[in-house]
């Protein structure tokens, strides 16, 4: 069962109005005359909606990504989390955030949590889902299986392989968090110009301060969207991926392939 939102803009405050909750009984929301919800977060709680159907997980197969719009800058890092298990991180002053499905199984989507990694006070004024528009067509860069442990490993694709990429084009690691350690509560990927200090640009807004990923416990892929500048610097650097906890045993180029409407009505 899908959740009832369309794929333009007049469906957003019927999403927005889903979160009516919080994960930290000391915090507020407020709902404005205008439609959007003023959020008084404190340190990882967490705005929060369920979108369960009949007390059962609704479908989200039939969309990509789902996105919070701000009506100001944020003032502090913001997380996106759906279902305890797929998150995207925001740096602070966005005026958005996407979490993209990318690779992950939302079959059963249960709730979406907004969280703040400080105090703030935090305006949003629209969430939507975005419907499935487009297939990733793969090439493969890299194979192998890289445990990165505490930092102690990494892996280079060499500059050849990005020679036929254009911007636009995604990189996709297939990776897991590795569970070895019990006393490991977080996983983190870094990605940098081969034999340089500098982070790629595509995923710049979702980097914390040391120019890393948070990803989740149960995640099995991460998706990075490729920008001129990345494609000029890897076609003569290569990249160079490590992390912490992590597990990669695949890259991938990805090449957007639209969907024509002539296809859609075949």
């Amino acid at each position: 069962m899908l959740v009832a939102c369309s794929g333009n803009k007049s469906g957003n405050d019927e999403l927005l109005s889903k979160f009516n909750s919080t994960w930290n009984i000391y915090e507020d929301i407020v709902n404005n005359d205008d439609g959007s919800v003023t959020y008084y977060a404190l340190p990882w709680g967490g705005l929060v909606a369920s979108f369960k159907e009949h007390n059962m997980p609704v479908d989200w197969s039939g969309y990509e990504s789902i996105t919070f719009e701000f009506a100001e800058p944020t003032k502090v890092a913001t997380q996106i989390m759906v279902s305890s298990e797929l998150k995207t991180t925001g740096k602070a002053g966005i005026t958005s955030l996407t979490c993209y499905f990318d690779g992950h199984d939302v079959r059963s989507v249960g709730e979406v949590a907004l969280q703040a990694s400080d105090s703030t006070t935090l305006q949003v004024k629209k969430v939507y889902l975005t419907k499935v528009s487009s297939t990733w067509q793969p090439t493969m860069v890299w194979t192998g299986e890289c445990a990165f442990g505490n930092w102690e490993n990494g892996f280079v694709v060499g500059a050849e392989k990005f020679k036929d990429a254009q911007p636009g084009d995604k990189l996709e690691f297939v990776c897991s968090a590795d569970h070895s350690n019990p006393e490991v509560t977080y996983w983190l990927l870094k990605t940098i110009y081969d034999n340089t200090d500098s982070t790629l640009e595509g995923n710049s807004s979702e980097l914390n301060e040391w120019g890393c990923v948070l990803m989740g416990r149960g995640a099995k892929s991460y998706r990075m969207a490729l920008t001129d500048k990345d494609i000029k610097n890897l076609q003569v650097k290569g990249l160079f991926t490590n992390g912490y906890y992590m597990v990669v045993t695949k890259v991938n180029l990805l090449r957007k392939i639209v969907k024509s409407d002539s296809a859609d009505k075949r």
